[in-house]
Formats: structure tokens, C-alpha cells, sequence
């Protein structure tokens, strides 16, 4: 039944908005993601400075993913048991108080490894419990979808703004001073937080288990259904691929022989081609047609980094990059069908494992191109990745479209209704 322009809802984006908790959550999301980025680069800085070393400025970095695992793994049963903003809240103050430790002068740098290693714990719970907590706020259709497609585009653009922003703080304040603005940012994003949006029972019903069980409980059960397995590599897999080129920018440039300008191209290429393709899927496409792109767009996305078997140029190579970050496009639809597949009992456990896995993977997938770097010509590394990854997507689409709703047979229903059983 159509409606008149009177009583036409807001279409797209702009429908999301309306939603007045998601505004309380997005603003929240993009205070605390600019201040996490600030402290990373001012976190280094002053590890070097206190140490000289260049390992372990750089372990600085590296530490802000490698506990995605654990806190994703271990903790994840937080999401499910508690009510979400409690969850939600407490994340944001536990890391205000790690940052705040940070700033002491005596905080031995030591010390200041361990509570980045704590505040990256903690970041796959606070982000599985906010993406559940958002189809408690905008529902599980589309506008989840674009919602969730909103926070993906300011994650995305915050890391460019940030690291600018970051690097511009450092100019006029010191590496505590810096870190200050983290503090603030996670403070404030806790009160947004706790007063813009309603308070809601916890997802899953009472539990005698302990804490740790119902985490690895919830991670067998997630990892267990075929559908939700395949669904999860479909978003992990092409992720671990693609990001070669960007672990391999600087040795790239230096292989051209392009100046430090170009490095900072190579590093923003992508991550402009994937809020420009998901801004136009989320706002022309309509839900059917997103969803009927995600296995052809899986499948071809990574091919643009072939084009590196030639060396190319600086235009030529961010032209690939933009176009590898357009195949990120398919996960806005990607998105809907992993939300319908997860019981909603199990969302934020599912979310708390999708984050902790993405990043994950991510950083293998860094470690793995440098070590190939090591023993072959940075061009060949990034075009071996778009090659292999392109391999690896199509097996992963094979099965996606295997288990897609009316493929499976009646045996394999039956047990994944059974184990879904089993988690209430």
C-alpha cells in the first residue's frame, strides 16, 4: 500500500537517523573510535620515546588486534548475559580507567603494553553487544542493515581522520597530553551511551554456568551450524586477503620508487573505494538487490590486486586499490542474511565472535604478506593474494550458496534446529 508524501517515511540513511537511540549510539561510536585511534598513534610515540625501539613501537600497533581473540572467545558471553547498555557502559569506563592509567609518568612501559593489550579485550565485547543491541534498536531488516553499514563507513573514515587528527594533537601537546583526549572521548561516549538509549533485559535467560563456559558454549554452537560457519568465513576470508597491499604499502613504494606522498595514497585508496561503494549500495539499492549482489561481488572482488603481476605505476595501483575496496560491497547485504541466520539468543555471542575473528584474521593476513615479502617481490606477494584469495572466495561462496535457506536437506535442518535447541 503506498503511501502520500505526507506520511512517506524517510528513506535510506536518513530513516536510520530517525531512530532517535541510534543517533545516541552513533555518536558514541565515533567519539570513542577517533579517540582510539588518537591514543594508538600517540601510544607509540611515546613507547618509542621512553624505549628507542623500534619493535616495540611498532608491538604497540600489533597489540591493538592480537587480544581480539581472546576477549572474543573467552568473554564473549557477556553480550548475551547482561543487559546491553550495562555492558555497554562498563566497557567504555573500564577502558576510560585503563587509559587513565596510562597517563601516570610512573606507568612502566611494560605496564602500558598490558593495558593495550586489556583495552583490546575488551573492544570485540563492547562491539558484538552494540551490534546486537542494534536490532534491538532499529529491528533485524533493513534497518539493521544500513545502521550497521553507517558504523562500517565511519570506522573507515575515522582511521583517516584520526591518524590526520592524531598527528596534528602531537604538534602541539606531548604523548600523555594526547592520550588525555582517549580519556574524554570513552567518558563521553559511556554517558551518550547510558542516557540516550533504553534500558533493556539481557538477551539470553539465566545462567548456572560460569562465565567462561557460556562463552566457549556459545562459540561451539555459533561455529557448529554449517549456514552461520559459512556465512562467517564469507566475511572473514576476503578480509584476510585483502589487506596485503596496504601491510605492504611502504615497501611498495619503495620498490616503484615513489615518494612518501604515495605511501599515503596507497594507505587511503582503499578505504575510499568501500565508503564510496557502500554508501551508493545502501542508498540506491534496494534490500533484493543487495542481497542478490553478495556472491557475485564475494566472488570477483579481490581480482583488482592482479593487476600488481605488472608492478604498476601510482595511478594505476590506487585504481586497484579503490576498486578492491569497492568489493567490500557485499557485505551490507552479507550482513542481513548473518542476522537472520542467528538465533536471537545468540546474537551478541555471534557478534562478539565475527568482531574478534575479523581482526583476527586481519592481522594474519598482515603477517602472512610480510613474511612472503620476505622471500619474493613485493608486486608478486600482493598479486599471489589476489589470486589465492579469489580461490578461497569462490569456495567459500560454493558453500554459502550450499546452505542457503531451502539448499540444505531435511537431516541438516532438523540438527540445526536441534542445536539452536540447545542454546536457550
Amino acid at each position: 500500500m503506498s503511501h502520500g508524501p505526507a506520511t512517506a517515511p524517510p528513506a535510506g540513511y536518513r530513516a536510520v537517523f530517525a531512530v532517535t537511540e541510534f543517533r545516541a549510539v552513533f555518536a558514541a561510536h565515533l567519539l570513542s573510535l577517533l579517540g582510539v585511534v588518537v591514543s594508538e598513534l600517540a601510544l607509540t610515540v611515546l613507547v618509542y620515546d621512553l624505549t628507542g625501539s623500534p619493535l616495540l613501537s611498532a608491538l604497540t600497533f600489533a597489540l591493538g588486534m592480537l587480544p581480539y581473540v581472546i576477549g572474543g572467545t573467552l568473554f564473549a558471553g557477556v553480550a548475551d548475559r547482561y543487559p546491553a547498555r550495562r555492558v555497554l557502559v562498563v566497557c567504555d569506563l573500564v577502558c576510560a580507567a585503563c587509559v587513565a592509567v596510562m597517563l601516570v609518568p610512573a606507568t612502566p612501559v611494560a605496564g602500558l603494553l598490558v593495558l593495550r593489550c586489556l583495552v583490546a579485550a575488551i573492544a570485540p565485547v563492547f562491539t558484538g553487544t552494540r551490534m546486537a543491541a542494534l536490532t534491538d534498536i532499529l529491528g533485524d531488516g533493513d534497518l539493521y542493515v544500513l545502521g550497521r553499514s553507517l558504523l562500517r563507513i565511519v570506522s573507515q573514515s575515522a582511521m583517516l581522520i584520526g591518524f590526520g587528527a592524531g598527528g596534528a594533537l602531537l604538534t602541539v601537546l606531548s604523548p600523555r597530553g594526547a592520550i588525555t583526549v582517549t580519556v574524554v572521548t570513552f567518558l563521553c561516549s559511556a554517558a551518550l551511551l547510558r542516557f540516550g538509549t533504553r534500558d533493556r533485559p539481557a538477551r539470553a535467560g539465566s545462567s548456572s554456568a560460569t562465565l567462561l563456559k557460556e562463552s566457549l558454549s556459545g562459540a561451539r554452537l555459533i561455529l557448529g551450524d554449517r549456514r552461520i560457519r559459512a556465512l562467517l568465513l564469507l566475511l572473514w576470508l576476503p578480509a584476510m586477503f585483502v589487506v596485503a597491499p596496504e601491510a605492504l604499502a611502504a615497501p611498495y613504494v619503495a620498490e616503484i620508487g615513489a615518494g612518501p606522498a604515495a605511501l599515503g595514497l596507497l594507505l587511503c585508496a582503499m578505504a575510499v573505494g568501500h565508503v564510496g561503494a557502500e554508501l551508493f549500495v545502501g542508498s540506491a539499492l534496494r534490500p533484493r538487490t543487495r542481497s542478490r549482489i553478495v556472491l557475485p561481488v564475494a566472488a570477483v572482488g579481490l581480482l583488482p590486486l592482479v593487476v600488481y603481476v605488472v608492478r604498476p605505476g601510482l595511478p594505476l595501483a590506487l585504481a586497484a586499490l579503490a576498486l578492491a575496496g569497492m568489493g567490500a560491497a557485499y557485505v551490507i547485504g552479507l550482513d542481513q542474511w548473518f542476522v537472520d541466520a542467528v538465533p536471537p539468543e545468540l546474537r551478541g555471542r555471534a557478534m562478539t565472535l565475527l568482531t574478534a575473528g575479523l581482526m583476527t584474521i586481519q592481522g594474519a593476513g598482515m603477517a602472512l604478506a610480510g613474511l612472503a615479502a620476505e622471500f619474493f617481490p613485493v608486486h608478486h606477494v600482493v598479486t599471489g593474494s589476489g589470486i589465492i584469495g579469489t580461490a578461497v572466495a569462490l569456495l567459500v561462496v560454493a558453500e554459502v550458496r550450499r546452505t542457503a535457506p531451502g539448499q540444505m536437506s531435511d537431516t541438516e535442518r532438523r540438527d540445526g534446529a536441534d542445536r539452536h535447541m540447545t542454546s536457550r
